[in-house]
Parts: C-alpha cells; sequence; structure tokens
C-alpha cells in the first residue's frame, strides 16, 4: 500500500472517531439532562407530600377538638373519683427534738470525799431524797464541840437571866452571857448548813438517769455526779424561721412525726417565743407530749405545724388533674358518658393538692386516669 493510501485509510478512521464521539456525548448530555429534571421535580413532589401531610395532621387535631361530630363513636375507658367536701388544712414542718421539762444534773454543794451511795440507775427518786453524801467526820467533831459550849452558854445565860430579873449583878454580864449564846447558836446553824451542803438531794420527782461517781472519789461544786429526769414531763423543742413568726401562735394543732420509733403523735403548740434569736434568725417552738410512750430526751421529733385552715369545708383536688389555658384553669369531670370542661378557681395548695374556691361541687366525678387522652365531648366509660 502506497503512502497516499494510507494517508487516506487513517484519515478515515480519524473522521469516523470524531463523529462517534460527538454522538456519544450528546446522548450522556441528554440522559444527564433528563436525570437532573427528573430528580428535581421528584424533590419537589416530596415538599408538597410533606407539606400536604402537616396540613392533613393539623385539621385533624382541630376537628377533633371542635367538631364533635367528626369524633369516632369509640368510647375511652377513664378511671374517677366522686369529690366530696373537706377542711384544707397547710403546715410548716421543720425538725426537733425531745426535751425534759423537769432535768437536772446534781453536784455535791461542797468539795468532800463521796462516803455513801444511796441510788442506782433507774432508781425512782423524790423530792428531797438524799441520793448520795460526801465524808463529813470532821464537820461533826465540830458541830459536837460546838453543842457542848452551847449547854454551858444556856446555862450561864439562864443564870445571868434569873440575876437581872432579880435585879442583882450587872448588865454587862448579862448581855455578854446573852451574846456568847446567840454566837454559839449562829455557828450551829452555820455546821448544819455545812452537813447538809454535803449531801447530793434531789430537787424533783423523776428517775436516776445516771451515776457518775464512786464511792471514795473526790467530788467539787460543778461536778455533774447524778443526773435525775422526770420522765413524766415531757415536750418537743424546735427552732423556727422567723418567717413564720406570725403564722404560729399558742395552742396551734402539731402532728408530731417520730422517724425512729415509727410513730406520730398529734398535740397542740405549748409555747411560741415572742424573741428573734440574732443569730440564727429563729424563734422556739415548744409542743407539749404525752408520757405514755417510750419517748427519750433528745429523740429527734419531726413538727408539722398547722398555720392554715379553710373556714369551712370545701372541694380539694390533686394538683395534677387541674389543666390550664391562658387565662383559665379546668378539671374534665364525667357526666352522662361523656366528657365536661369545668372552668374552676383555685385557692392555696399545698403537698400536691389545692383547694377548690369555685367551680365544682360536691359529687361530682373527676376523670384521674385517662384524663389526658380525651378532650371535651369525647364518649367515656368508667371503670368499675
Amino acid at each position: 500500500m502506497t503512502s497516499t493510501s494510507l494517508s487516506v485509510f487513517f484519515a478515515g478512521i480519524k473522521n469516523n472517531y470524531y463523529k462517534n464521539f460527538t454522538i456519544l456525548f450528546l446522548i450522556i448530555t441528554f440522559l444527564n439532562s433528563c436525570s437532573t429534571d427528573n430528580k428535581a421535580k421528584l424533590d419537589k413532589l416530596k415538599k408538597q407530600k410533606s407539606e400536604i401531610e402537616t396540613q392533613i395532621a393539623a385539621l385533624e387535631d382541630e376537628l377533633k377538638k371542635t367538631d364533635t361530630s367528626s369524633v369516632t363513636d369509640k368510647s375511652t375507658e377513664v378511671s374517677v373519683i366522686p369529690l366530696a367536701t373537706q377542711f384544707f388544712k397547710t403546715f410548716i414542718e421543720v425538725q426537733g427534738r425531745v426535751d425534759a421539762e423537769e432535768s437536772v444534773s446534781l453536784s455535791s454543794e461542797m468539795p468532800g470525799t463521796i462516803n455513801k451511795i444511796n441510788v442506782s440507775s433507774g432508781d425512782n427518786v423524790f423530792i428531797g431524797q438524799v441520793l448520795a453524801e460526801t465524808d463529813t467526820r470532821v464537820i461533826q467533831q465540830q458541830l459536837q464541840d460546838l453543842e457542848i459550849n452551847y449547854e454551858l452558854a444556856k446555862q450561864v445565860f439562864a443564870k445571868q437571866e434569873n440575876l437581872w430579873n432579880q435585879k442583882i449583878g450587872t448588865e454587862i454580864q448579862f448581855l455578854q452571857a446573852k451574846t456568847t449564846k446567840e454566837s454559839l447558836e449562829k455557828k450551829i446553824s452555820m455546821i448544819q448548813e455545812q452537813l447538809k451542803m454535803s449531801k447530793i438531794i434531789s430537787p424533783i420527782n423523776g428517775t436516776v438517769d445516771g451515776v457518775n461517781v464512786k464511792i471514795g472519789q473526790p467530788v467539787f461544786p460543778g461536778m455533774a455526779a447524778i443526773s435525775v429526769v422526770n420522765f413524766s414531763k415531757l415536750k418537743v423543742k424546735a427552732e423556727v424561721a422567723e418567717s413564720y413568726a406570725s403564722k404560729i401562735k399558742n395552742g396551734n394543732e402539731v402532728l408530731l412525726v417520730f422517724p425512729d420509733m415509727n410513730d406520730s403523735v398529734s398535740s397542740k403548740v405549748k409555747y411560741a417565743s415572742r424573741t428573734i434569736n440574732a443569730l440564727s434568725r429563729t424563734f422556739v417552738v415548744e409542743v407539749a407530749l404525752e408520757s405514755k410512750k417510750e419517748f427519750h430526751p433528745n429523740m429527734v421529733a419531726k413538727l408539722k405545724i398547722n398555720d392554715y385552715q379553710s373556714s369551712a369545708p370545701l372541694i380539694v383536688i390533686p394538683i395534677k388533674f387541674i389543666q390550664k389555658t391562658t387565662n383559665d384553669s379546668f378539671v374534665m369531670i364525667a357526666e352522662n358518658g361523656k366528657v365536661v370542661n369545668k372552668k374552676i378557681s383555685m385557692g392555696k395548695q399545698y403537698n400536691g393538692n389545692a383547694e377548690i374556691l369555685s367551680g365544682l361541687n360536691a359529687g361530682d366525678l373527676l376523670i384521674t386516669q385517662g384524663y389526658d387522652l380525651v378532650y371535651e365531648g369525647d364518649k367515656i366509660i368508667i371503670k368499675k
């Protein structure tokens, strides 16, 4: 084959290549154009579908709330409680402790050594009973000497007085005899007081709660030797924040709760201090406590002090069943197999409950379980 023939041959191949490439490029461009248009159309339709579904859902909800004719005939099962009137009370809760009205820690009134202990822990004692004594041998000896001198002084005075009455002797002799006798009387009285001070005597009726001394042990004034507590006169003391000072008065009802005993007792405020502690900003409240049970001083107690009570019985319902709109509050009531919204007016609230001032009556059936699943006008079935 000649060079001219080869040139013609390769030129033909080249022309066919460009022709085929152009056709392929046009096909690809067309396909891409079709694919882009379809994707855009699909995205547009999906967006329209989403918007339509949102509008449908909103319209269905609106119709369900306002158009009872569109509500299905299917009834919803709910639970109800019949409403009754009662007094509404609120309480102030504080922590306190048990204390004894009469509790003493006794010590000897003068230094000495214990030589006699007359009681043991747990013994019942009475006012004036000698619980323990210190060694008084030195004092006793002094008293004996004074008594001997006193007997002599009495005799001398008697004779001088007799002579003085008969106008015999001098006034000085009479006065000296009288002064000596009276001086010895005062000394004997002082020694007898010292003997009394050597004894540890109970000033109250009660129970010995502790004996902290032993025979032969030195004691001195101020040293706690024997404790006596009157367990028949107990009280509960608590410190209350000054913000409640105007609400707590003598006679307020109190519920005393004893967590350690799993027990509670009803009582009343016996005393509410009118003095505010400058450091803690609190005031003291005391509550009487019956002694029939095994209460112990310093035992923890929770005080629930009644600070408010409604003037008359009214409806009280749990706050969780109260629903609110922008301006009003309402609850759902079951009437004739349907849900009825009743607008209410609330008063005070405490411990999850609220007093209802208006809107409800005794005997109304408050929807409890299922109240969040129904709307006004819905048909309901009350659970048995």
